[in-house]
């Protein structure tokens, strides 16, 4: 059986029933091994237990673009697939940013760290908090490609999938790059290397693959797959750049992480990189006392805010954020696809640049 566009509810319920029924079989095999290995399984399966299923979602209309004949085991095992490879990367990601909170809750090396404070064990919290979360991090990893797997990939499906481990693990060290050489980059180039970054760590898994893979599997043609394209990576660039302004000026509350985060992290996001360009000296100067450090307040983060709106940065920002949407839609409604499937394109593409968590 196949899923309809009308059941989209019915693959997100099966999305999550697959997700737990697999995670407990992989929690009895470790428990089998040391039931004190069964926090590495429990992290992962409570940091899949959040998020709003963005990239299952779009495999999902990706699939039904391209007719929708997949069968509703290997749709969902794709997105399963999805759910845990993103788990693995914010797991890597929080320890490389030196993350404190995922979504309102500690991050896994966090949580492990709050474990052994708890026990009192010897040497260093820290330490095993990071140790422990870069082994949950490779099982994620792992575990992804068993979902994927089983979920019978097609050839076509598996070079998409395939790329994109690639993709965003070249993309973070990009990331990690940029943070390192700051300011000895030209502001111009600064720029271009940031949004580098965007396209290959965030924009291409968080968009762009999720759609090609559920439409490769459903046997899109080279030609489909390209079109798809031409909508899915600038919506994806829009969506981690919509990303990069939460983590300056979003709300705490809806967000779940503290405001300024990035800021405190040392990102050299395209915003930055804009106010970097745009602010006078004393705007750059402002920006750049605040930069990654990590016990950034509150007025120092109103001091950054101010530089990126008196710059334009802000604005500019929001202008590309408009631009690739709009680019994105248009190259939307110009594919050959049911109506069904445009609708739930376009309603997934607005909820990822329109949100404010």
């Amino acid at each position: 059986m196949t899923f309809s566009p009308a059941q989209q509810p019915d693959f997100t319920r099966a999305l999550d029933a697959r997700l737990t029924g697999f995670l407990d079989e992989q929690l009895a095999t470790v428990r089998a091994i040391s039931p004190d290995a069964a926090e590495l399984l429990v992290s992962i399966a409570d940091l899949t237990r959040g998020g709003k299923r963005l990239r299952p979602l779009f495999a999902f209309w990706g699939a039904q673009a391209a007719g929708g004949e997949v069968s509703e085991d290997s749709i969902v095992g794709l997105g399963a697939g999805l759910e845990l490879f993103q788990a693995a990367a914010l797991i890597h990601d929080d320890i490389i940013d030196h993350s404190d909170t995922r979504r309102g809750a500690p991050s896994v090396h966090r949580r492990f760290e709050a474990t052994h404070r708890a026990g009192g064990w010897d040497l260093d919290p820290a330490d095993f908090g990071i140790a422990s979360a870069v082994l949950a991090g490779d099982l994620a990893l792992s575990l992804s490609e068993q979902a994927f797997a089983a979920s019978a990939p097609l050839p076509r499906t598996r070079q998409i999938f395939d790329a994109m481990r690639l993709q965003v693990m070249a993309g973070q060290y990009l990331d990690v790059l940029e943070e390192q050489i700051g300011g000895a980059r030209d502001p111009e180039r600064a720029v271009e290397a940031a949004r580098t970054v965007v396209r290959f760590k965030s924009a291409k898994y968080s968009v762009e693959n999720p759609v090609l893979l559920g439409a490769a599997q459903a046997g899109a043609s080279e030609e489909l797959l390209r079109g798809l394209s031409a909508f899915a990576l600038p919506l994806g660039e829009a969506f981690q750049l919509r990303d990069d302004e939460l983590g300056v000026f979003g709300d705490p509350e809806t967000t779940g992480k503290p405001a300024g985060d990035d800021l405190r992290e040392g990102k050299r996001t395209v915003l930055v990189a804009l106010t970097l360009r745009r602010a006078d000296a004393a705007g750059r100067m402002a920006l750049l006392d605040v930069l990654g450090d990590p016990r950034l307040d509150e007025a120092g983060v109103h001091a950054a805010r101010e530089a990126m709106i008196t710059s334009g940065a802000r604005a500019e920002h929001e202008g590309i954020i408009d631009q690739l949407t709009r680019t994105a839609f248009e190259a939307l409604e110009a594919l050959a696809i049911p109506d069904a499937a445009r609708e739930g394109l376009r309603a997934a593409g607005l909820a990822a640049v329109k949100r404010r968590a």
